[in-house]
């Protein structure tokens, strides 16, 4: 018997293929049966700004976005980013963390400091009942092709929530180009193996 719900926020910055992970992640949901709704919200996503997608599965979703302490899961695709957006996750959530930094324009230009990973890492932990760190970047970057980390994030989120891979790997084969399919479909395998 599948859980009656799932609410989900991805947090990313502009490039980073946070729309694509939200698209494939609503479609797995419709096709799994649940009633899916999303929304994405971009800010100045061009110039690397934050972007939040808030994805709910359930019997019936009245209105996409999450929010503050209603995640179920918080998916960070950049360490700061999974950090702004922890006041969203439930307090048994979980965080589905991608093991990289962007450093913000006021971080390079030298205006603030970045948070050390030790602080960040104390701050997930204290806010989620667990908390996965994923070497999605990494993982990427060893496959050849550093844009499919997101697809070994949603890799990983398909072992955590038990779910069938066939669904998700026929989504994702649909979402992305033709041409990158096989490489996408490998960065999936490789991140469910990762949990």
């Amino acid at each position: 018997m599948k859980k009656k719900s799932y609410k989900f926020l991805i947090a990313g910055v502009g490039g980073q293929g946070t729309i694509l992970a939200s698209d494939i992640l609503s479609e797995v949901g419709i096709r799994l049966g649940y009633d899916t709704k999303k929304s994405d919200i971009l800010g100045l996503a061009v110039r690397g700004g934050s972007v939040v997608s808030h994805i709910q599965w359930a019997q019936k979703v009245h209105a996409p976005v999450v929010g503050d302490g209603e995640a179920d899961f918080l998916i960070g695709f950049e360490w700061l980013e999974t950090l702004r957006r922890l006041s969203s996750l439930k307090r048994q959530g979980v965080v589905v963390a991608n093991d990289y930094r962007i450093d913000p324009m006021t971080v390079s230009s030298g205006e603030a400091e970045y948070p050390s990973r030790e602080n960040i890492m104390q701050e997930l932990q204290k806010a989620a009942k667990t908390v996965h760190v994923i070497p999605g970047t990494r993982t990427a970057l060893d496959l050849g092709d550093v844009r499919t980390f997101n697809i070994v994030i949603l890799g990983a989120l398909s072992g955590l929530l038990k779910s069938e891979p066939g669904v998700w790997k026929d989504v994702v084969g649909e979402k992305v180009p033709a041409k990158a399919a096989r490489i996408n479909l490998e960065a999936f395998d490789k991140g469910r193996s990762l949990v």
